[in-house]
């Protein structure tokens, strides 16, 4: 079956209602798949999941699996593995299913306890910080997928990721730690200048100091963005 065929129309469920997988149910229902269910625990959660999926069922993660064809997990990396093996003891996982996590960390081999029930495992990572806001849904439109998956069904996660209006980059099982520490560095390290800068503003009585860096930080990350992909030529001499 085509990746275009397989990810067509596909019964969709949200396990994880924190910043990302409402976002992602979001995205992916806008896309013309149906969201057949999604876990929330706190009233925070709650209150996301409706706000995002309105007239989404709250499930338990069982239900989830047994109404999707899809399984997005979008948990914290500390449950995920656990997570995966509680609900292959369980019998949950389907063959043919398709199981997709949104952990920059992980690759393909933490899904292992679905992929021997027959399920198909992806690593789909999203390189952007969520807000859980409808705001992220743009946002997407300029971010860039880590894809990991067995190579007969790369295009798969290639797809879905483009229906999300989406990059999709393949990134192997074997690089995905290098991966997780270089998001995870620019990330902690744009905070951390931003909070350092906005403070020492403060400090010396500027007003809305957030504001007035916006435009700074802006330019100068896209400006080094632009560098590190089109080096000045005198740097190279």
């Amino acid at each position: 079956m085509s990746a275009e065929r397989r990810s067509a129309r596909l019964g969709v469920g949200i396990i994880g209602s924190g910043r990302v997988g409402p976002v992602i149910g979001a995205a992916l229902g806008g896309a013309g798949h149906a969201i057949v269910g999604i876990t929330a625990v706190s009233e925070e959660s709650l209150e996301r999941a409706n706000a995002l999926l309105p007239d989404v069922p709250v499930l338990d993660p069982t239900e989830v699996v047994e109404r999707s064809e899809l399984v997005v997990i979008a948990v914290p990396d500390a449950q995920l593995a656990s997570l995966v093996e509680g609900l292959a003891a369980v019998g949950a996982w389907q063959p043919g299913q398709l199981v997709a996590h949104t952990s920059a960390r992980f690759g393909t081999a933490v899904l292992a306890p679905a992929a021997r029930a027959g399920a198909i495992p992806l690593a789909l990572h999203p390189a952007m910080v969520f807000t859980g806001t409808s705001l992220d849904l743009a946002r997407l439109h300029e971010t860039s997928f880590a894809v990991t998956a067995p190579a007969p069904v790369q295009p798969i996660g290639q797809a879905l990721v483009v229906e999300m209006g989406a990059e999709p980059v393949i990134i192997a099982e074997a690089d995905r730690a290098a991966y997780a520490e270089a998001v995870e560095t620019a990330a902690s390290f744009s905070r951390a200048v931003v909070q350092q800068s906005t403070a020492l503003l403060q400090e010396i009585g500027v007003e809305n100091a957030g504001g007035f860096l916006s435009s700074l930080v802006r330019s100068s990350v896209d400006e080094a963005l632009r560098g590190a992909t089109t080096p000045d030529v005198d740097e190279l001499l």
